[in-house]
């Protein structure tokens, strides 16, 4: 099933998702990778969604991809004697260690952690940023605020910290033994939450030991001022909106999306852009037209995927939501603009060879009008490097590895395919030529170019760039 578009789509599953019927339904849709978020799902819920999902990917032919969202540490207040209270403007209100139940001046915080790290003049925001509170004084044992945003307070509400570095581990119990579980399935990729710097992603690059390929969720203003270091101890981003618009001012996050992608796009790491793309789809069959101009920008900024969440994992139109994110790319993806803006966003090559061949690999699809390029790839390294360049070209990725081959279904503009590893150069071609033609990418007459590494299956020795012809022996596959 050949997509006809670049950009890829990501469709979280839940509870209006999670039936093997309906996952078939986005996929056929327009998903190509599933999202399956740990906070709301079992070990065992999560094992029936994969192996759905792995059902539809032998039934159809062509490898999914699969993101374990982990849940990452929740920061909450405790709970309240009789119910929520009221918070006033300028009133004083207590975080303390205390856990007995809270009132309308104080509440129990049952994290020392943040206790330790909040000094005075730091924001607290609770529940989802409703309510704002400014430390005014901070002992060993509670946080004396002033409240500078009123509102209703409940308990277990979520507490954001958008100027407190907290020295906690990105990763928790639950999230250790939900990578564990996920790993022994064979998902293809790892989301990390609430990454606050590089070190944090140590830890689960020791557990997965090359198992998974890892994504950091930017959704703190810290992780945004050490974005570098951390996409480079990364395999990819997303562009996590909704947390990250509770912890800094929102009209900054359209800024640090963009700042984001041209990011993942100099590094060659793919980027997702991600929450509240058609959150109107939640309850309605049509997105606003401000969503639309929502998915269109990213698009045409290059993101390498752009993501549902509650919109397809519990919304009442999931797989209407995924056909119209499907519709919107293809449009933007045809519009005259659109590749202009791309190339525009275009970086110089890094100066190794590999970088040098991707980068005249896609010169040469351009300048003789080839209807593809052909990648083959054991590591996914040289399909990464060509889809950096953005080519008009489509990209076919021919891996020995399904691995491989699942975790670039979120790479843009790469169509991926499983096959046994060439035997020689001339093998090479040939195969590329039959599985390019048995693909529906070129036509007999017509020329690709391929790219390719020699000695052939070692990984990252990209060092080849071949024309050829696709002859009538391309149809006898």
């Amino acid at each position: 099933m050949r997509r006809l578009r670049r950009t890829k789509i990501v469709a979280t599953l839940g509870p209006a998702s999670s039936d093997p019927r309906i996952i078939a339904e986005l996929f056929r849709a327009g998903a190509d990778l599933f999202r399956i978020n740990m906070s709301h799902t079992s070990h065992e819920r999560m094992r029936e969604m994969v192996a759905a999902i792995r059902s539809i990917e032998e039934e159809v032919g062509r490898p999914i991809g699969i993101l374990v969202d982990l849940q990452g540490p929740k920061l909450r207040v405790g709970r309240f004697a009789d119910g929520p209270v009221m918070l006033e403007n300028g009133a004083t209100f207590t975080l303390d260690a205390d856990p007995a139940p809270g009132d309308a001046s104080r509440v129990h915080l049952p994290h020392p952690e943040i206790i330790a790290a909040v000094q005075p003049g730091h924001n607290l925001l609770l529940d989802d940023g409703k309510v704002r509170l400014v430390a005014t004084e901070v002992t060993p044992d509670r946080i004396v605020t002033r409240v500078a945003v009123a509102g209703r307070l409940s308990d277990r509400k979520g507490v954001s910290l958008p100027d407190t570095l907290i020295p906690f581990a990105a990763l928790q119990d639950k999230d250790r033994a939900d990578l564990e579980a996920a790993l022994e399935t064979g998902i293809d990729w790892i989301a990390l939450s609430f990454i606050q710097r590089p070190e944090d992603i140590a830890e689960a690059r020791k557990i997965t030991r090359g198992r998974a390929a890892i994504l950091s969720k930017i959704e703190k203003p810290q992780a945004v001022t050490r974005l570098e270091e951390i996409l480079e101890a990364s395999d990819a981003l997303m562009v996590a909106r909704g947390d990250l618009g509770v912890e800094m001012p929102l009209e900054k996050v359209p800024g640090v999306q963009k700042q984001m992608t041209r990011a993942g796009r100099r590094t060659g790491k793919p980027v997702i852009v991600a929450t509240q793309m058609l959150e109107s789809m939640i309850t309605s069959p049509v997105p606003t037209r401000a969503e639309v101009s929502d998915v269109a920008a990213a698009i045409f900024e290059g993101a390498d995927a752009v993501m549902l969440s509650a919109e397809s994992a519990a919304g009442q139109f999931p797989v209407e939501a995924v056909t119209t994110m499907n519709r919107i790319a293809e449009e933007v993806e045809r519009d005259p603009l659109y590749a202009g803006i791309i190339n525009a966003q275009r970086h110089v090559p890094e100066p190794t060879g590999a970088d040098a061949i991707a980068s005249a690999a896609h010169q040469i699809a351009e300048t003789l009008d080839l209807p593809a390029i052909v990648c083959w790839t054991s590591s996914g390294s040289t399909a990464l490097r060509v889809s950096r360049e953005r080519p008009q070209s489509p990209i076919v990725a021919i891996s020995p590895r399904l691995t491989t081959a699942r975790r670039l279904a979120l790479a843009w503009g790469v169509h991926c395919i499983v096959a046994e590893d060439a035997h020689d150069q001339d093998d090479m071609v040939a195969r590329a030529c039959r599985l390019a033609f048995r693909d529906s990418f070129v036509k007999t007459g017509q020329r690709v170019i391929i790219v390719a590494g020699v000695p052939l299956g070692t990984p990252g020795a990209t060092n080849m760039v071949r024309i050829a012809f696709v002859g009538a022996d391309a149809a006898l596959e």
